[in-house]
C-alpha cells in the first residue's frame, strides 16, 4: 500500500466496457521526507486509480497497485493497476502526527 494525495480526475467517455461507471482520479503519491521525517514529499510522478471509496480533490488517500489491485471488490475482472482503497485520517511517523484530515 502507498499513501497519495488526489490532484485532479480523469473523464475517459471511451474504454473497456468493464471500466464504465468507475471513477478516476489523479494521484501524487507521498512519501515521508528522509530530511525531515515530519513532512511528506511529492513523488515525481502522477498515477489514475480507480476511486472505491468516494475520495476528492486535496484528500490523502491509501492505494495499491499491481495484482493487489485487483483483489479490491468489483475489481476481479477489470484491468486496473491502481485502486483507491482508503481515505487516511491521521499519520504519525516516529511518534509524531505529520497528518491529521481534521487539521
Amino acid at each position: 500500500m502507498f499513501l497519495a494525495r488526489v490532484e485532479g480526475s480523469v473523464v475517459s467517455t471511451k474504454k473497456e466496457a468493464s471500466m464504465n461507471g468507475r471513477k478516476l482520479l489523479l494521484l501524487r503519491p507521498q512519501l515521508v521526507d528522509e530530511k525531515d521525517p515530519t513532512k511528506f514529499r511529492s513523488g515525481a510522478n502522477t498515477i489514475i486509480a480507480v476511486d472505491t471509496m468516494g475520495a476528492g480533490i486535496g484528500e490523502l488517500v491509501m492505494f495499491c497497485q499491481g495484482s493487489s489491485a485487483r483483489l479490491a471488490g468489483g475489481m476481479k475482472d477489470a484491468p486496473v493497476d491502481a485502486v483507491i482503497i482508503g481515505i487516511v485520517d491521521s499519520v504519525d511517523v516516529l511518534g509524531k502526527e505529520i497528518f491529521n484530515a481534521r487539521t
